[in-house]
């Protein structure tokens, strides 16, 4: 019987999904990445200081796509309420935050979207949404996002996994790519993307099967080739992100018999100068419903940050926060291989 059998097997259905995910990744049977850590002194993981608020504004998406670490779709229901908003302008100016981090799900599906980008625009934060390109086209009141985003000087971060659409499309539903590069080119047509403007378009690549990303300055290179020669497409940089093995992304693994070869190539791959810059050290993870989280990986797995009397922004203590011990678990190897992974591409 396998590793990954028996973890199954161990692990009781009365147990939420969340329960479930941490269970199986915690008898995977390797070299535990508190050990790791330890090992190069970094244990407990502490934060270095509070620079960036990523907020998951909500779950839902008008896509669903295979290696979603949210579990989001058009079915989804959790959306953060105005008055949850205004929470995280409260607890911003607590902070010497620079930058937001919008995202969701599809964060512009949010009725309150517009009206907190103002908020935020008004307090001269930096501001990062990350589009799935595809909501851009999927109806006329999002048609004008190109220009709304224009005029608060976001910074978009757009998935877009493969220059074809075979590979877009495996990943991410039938039509996903066509509709993507139509969207690109209505970026680009207000400034996004091209030199000179400010306008800042990056992309995201996902690895499609059980595979760590390859080198991310020669893969930009090949987007940046086949985009602007097949398409007349330009982007500023490609982020290369590792796929954490959790939610529909782990379910994959499971199903495919590749969960022990993945999470053995992350383990094996474990780089320290990696561990010590993960996101999770300048990074606040803030959930739909106002509860606070080290990333949004733990987000998704209902790890509440450690401290807790300011697990949720009306009880927000910027103090406790910056000197907490991060909670780790398996899955942050992924994070960690390689060149690392974070929302901002690779680390080492």
């Amino acid at each position: 019987m396998s590793t990954i059998t028996k973890s199954l097997n161990a692990i009781g259905h009365e147990l939420s999904e969340s329960e479930r995910q941490i269970s199986l990744l915690e008898n995977v049977g390797l070299k535990s990445f508190r050990e790791n850590l330890n090992e190069v002194s970094l244990y407990p993981l502490k934060p270095t200081q509070l620079d960036i608020f990523q907020i998951n504004i909500g779950k839902m998406c008008n896509q669903v796509c295979e290696h979603c670490h949210v579990d989001a779709g058009p079915d989804r229901k959790e959306i953060m309420t105005r008055e949850t908003m205004q929470l995280c302008l409260d607890a911003l100016d607590k902070t010497n935050c620079h930058t937001v981090d919008l995202t969701g799900g599809a964060p512009e599906m949010n009725p309150n979207f517009r009206w907190f980008v103002e908020q935020l625009s008004a307090k001269g934060k930096k501001i990062i949404v990350r589009c799935n390109l595809t909501i851009i086209v999927s109806n006329k009141k999002y048609y004008d996002l190109p220009q709304f985003f224009k005029l608060h000087n976001i910074e978009l971060a757009s998935s877009l996994p493969y220059f074809s659409s075979s590979k877009t499309d495996a990943q991410r539903g039938d039509g996903v790519f066509d509709k993507s590069i139509r969207a690109l080119k209505m970026l680009n047509e207000v400034g996004y993307g091209i030199e000179g403007t400010g306008l800042i378009l990056n992309l995201v690549y996902n690895p499609s099967g059980a595979f760590m990303p390859p080198e991310q300055n020669g893969l930009q290179i090949q987007y940046k080739t086949k985009l602007r020669d097949g398409f007349n497409v330009e982007f500023n940089e490609l982020f290369a992100i590792t796929n954490l093995p959790i939610s529909r992304y782990l379910s994959y693994l499971v199903a495919s018999n590749n969960y022990e070869k993945y999470m053995e190539k992350l383990v094996n791959a474990f780089n320290p100068v990696a561990a010590a810059g993960v996101m999770c050290r300048n990074t606040i993870s803030i959930g739909w419903d106002g509860f606070i989280y080290d990333c949004d990986f733990n987000q998704m797995l209902e790890l509440k940050v450690s401290t807790n009397t300011s697990q949720h922004l009306s009880d927000f203590d910027l103090n406790r926060l910056e000197n907490r011990n991060i909670i780790v678990n398996e899955h942050c190897y992924g994070c960690t291989a390689g060149a690392g992974s974070s929302c901002g591409g690779t680390l080492a």
